[in-house]
């Protein structure tokens, strides 16, 4: 009863900051997080009041475009793509690791053009209440860009958001997380086209096998997978077919994770003076 009423206190905090925002344009990856708040957004503010904004570039998979399209056109939720140049910025391309803030700024500077444009009053990402703690440069951006995150200010935690989105029938509730293709290159190894397009590629293939969390790690001739433990009996029985899949991505080698999936296997071993975390760095 008391974790019910502390929900239903997050989720009339959320209404209230939409509120309080007025009109927004909201950066819509296709994610769980960006998908619910746009949702809401639209039920507590309006369409007209509403623009729910996508970045297009090498560096977001496919099919999450194709879910961003999708769920806007089922939901009725105003949605726009817009071009993104990251991988023109040089600082970017070099993958140090704080890659995203190059990657964040450029995007939120393209969706802030589009609510003055437009006539918006605060663009809005989909931070929540886990991100914290967690090394997240791109938060350093958003900061920077005056960006709101309306889900992390209410407290509202990835497992609240899943279980709600599931009340509203969204399809994203349970899809597994879905960040940009570049955190799949080591630190240090540049952000191509090619390397991004192999990646997606293998990680394509895998998807087809019935694989959901998982990531292929780009280290060159040799892709190193990493699936979700509860996933792990399912690979040497299929460890022919997964082979050809990301071979046929181009990579000559696939080494198997023991450790399998978990969250920020990129940043292990980065020194704590560069983990920059929402609220800055601690």
């Amino acid at each position: 009863m008391i974790r019910e009423r502390a929900l239903e206190g997050k989720k009339q905090r959320l209404r209230e900051i939409l509120r309080e925002c007025g009109s927004v344009v909201v950066g819509y990856s296709g994610g769980v997080d960006s998908v619910f708040l746009a949702r809401v957004a639209v039920e507590v503010l309006g369409r007209e009041n509403v623009l729910a904004v996508t970045g297009k570039s090498d560096s977001i998979a496919s099919w999450m475009e194709d879910t961003a399209r999708e769920v806007a056109e089922r939901f009725g939720i105003p949605w726009v793509e817009v071009e993104t140049e990251e991988m023109r910025d040089p600082r970017y391309a070099a993958n140090p690791s704080n890659r995203c803030y190059f990657c964040k700024s450029e995007l939120w500077t393209r969706l802030d053009a589009v609510a003055a444009e437009r006539g918006f009053r605060v663009v809005l990402d989909g931070s929540n209440a886990d991100d914290v703690g967690d090394h997240r440069p791109g938060a350093v951006a958003a900061r920077e860009n005056r960006v709101r995150s309306p889900l992390l200010e209410a407290g509202l935690t990835k497992a609240e958001i899943r279980a709600w989105s599931r009340e509203l029938g969204l399809p994203t509730w349970d899809q597994p997380a879905a960040p940009c293709l570049a955190s799949r290159l080591p630190y240090g190894m540049a952000v191509t086209p090619e390397r991004l397009r192999q990646v997606e590629a293998a990680e394509l293939g895998l998807r087809g096998l019935g694989f959901r969390d998982f990531r292929v790690r780009h280290h060159g001739a040799v892709a190193r997978l990493e699936v979700d433990p509860a996933e792990l009996p399912r690979v040497a029985p299929l460890r022919r077919e997964i082979h050809a899949a990301v071979q046929n991505a181009g990579f000559g080698r696939v080494l198997l994770d023991l450790q399998g999936y978990r969250r920020g296997a990129l940043n292990e071993g980065l020194p704590a003076a560069q983990l920059v975390q929402l609220g800055g760095a601690r």
